[in-house]
């Protein structure tokens, strides 16, 4: 099994909330979205016909309980496909025409501050680097920002 890795997609505040981000990650396109503060990725290929999924509308869920009484839910949490219009639950991948055989590849994705993002020394070791025996004198230096961030 090979080592999950991590990609830095931007900074937060160039993916503000309501937007997306689409990007080539490690050969894949990846479509990131800010819904709410939330921040979401998924395969940019809809399983049907290989549409550019992340090029689609969000939108939410209308339900009614009562005729002539609607309430719209969970605005801006379900992406639309342009070419035929399947839905997939952005959260989840899910998709909700067909639940049990269909959704879309979703990936983890997290903010880091810039000092996170630093390489430590248990990579270093896995590298196979050893600590040799001088240490130089360093100076702290602050890392301002936080970054988008998805893991594959």
């Amino acid at each position: 099994m090979s080592e999950r890795r991590v990609f830095v997609v931007g900074t937060t505040a160039e993916l503000p909330p309501g937007s997306r981000r689409i990007v080539d990650i490690d050969g894949r396109s990846v479509g990131v979205f800010n819904i709410d503060g939330d921040y979401f990725a998924v395969r940019n290929t809809c399983p049907h016909a290989s549409g550019p999924l992340c090029l689609g509308r969000l939108s939410g869920l209308v339900v009614s309980t009562t005729p002539g009484q609607y309430e719209y839910l969970r605005r801006g949490e379900f992406l639309r496909c342009p070419w035929h219009q399947w839905e997939f639950d952005i959260r989840t991948g899910q998709s909700w025409f067909d639940p049990n055989k269909t959704r879309v590849g979703r990936f983890d994705v997290d903010v880091r501050t810039g000092a996170d993002l630093m390489t430590g020394e248990d990579d270093l070791r896995r590298a196979g680097m050893t600590k040799g025996p001088y240490v130089a004198e360093t100076y702290p230096v602050a890392l301002d920002g936080e970054y988008v961030v998805v893991t594959l």
